[in-house]
């Protein structure tokens, strides 16, 4: 199966998902939030937890840090190499996001669920990135294809 042959929004083989989980190691979150009542925050939480090096992205000045992690203000802050970009934002800005991903070098650009569009994905994957959108990467952890890190200490 060829990245073009993908739905975005519902066909991703089991394979797919889990190579790009198992690859990744350096995620920037873009919308993640400091209320714990917000879904980012428990995403960004459990993949930081499971082992993710993880760069919260909020463009909300006030916020400083989250779970002790500096937050950046944009993607073009961030002064190390990224593998993933994942989107917690509406889905009309996910193909500025997408520029901003391909401008930083990511490696795959993923939108969380309810995020997705179609013209994004063809311009990442015409950059190179892989594509993932209306998934969450937590959910998809704990999938029977994927064996979490057992091994690491929360």
């Amino acid at each position: 199966m060829t990245q073009a042959d993908i739905d975005h929004r519902y066909q991703y083989s089991q394979e797919y998902l889990a190579d790009i989980l198992r690859s990744v190691k350096t995620i920037a979150m873009v919308g993640a939030s400091a209320d714990k009542t917000k879904f980012s925050y428990g995403v960004l939480r459990v993949l930081h937890e499971t082992g993710y090096d993880m760069i919260p992205v909020n463009p909300n000045p006030d916020v400083t840090e989250i779970r002790g992690i500096p937050v950046l203000h944009s993607l073009r802050e961030i002064d190390r190499a990224v593998d993933m970009v994942e989107v917690f934002r509406p889905k009309e800005e996910l193909y500025a996001i997408a520029e901003q991903a391909i401008e930083i070098g990511a490696k795959v650009l993923w939108g969380q669920i309810g995020v997705y569009d179609d013209r994004a994905a063809e311009l990442a994957e015409g950059a190179g990135l892989k594509v993932v959108m209306d998934r969450c990467p937590k959910i998809e952890l704990f999938r029977p294809f994927w064996k979490p890190r057992l091994d690491l200490a929360i």
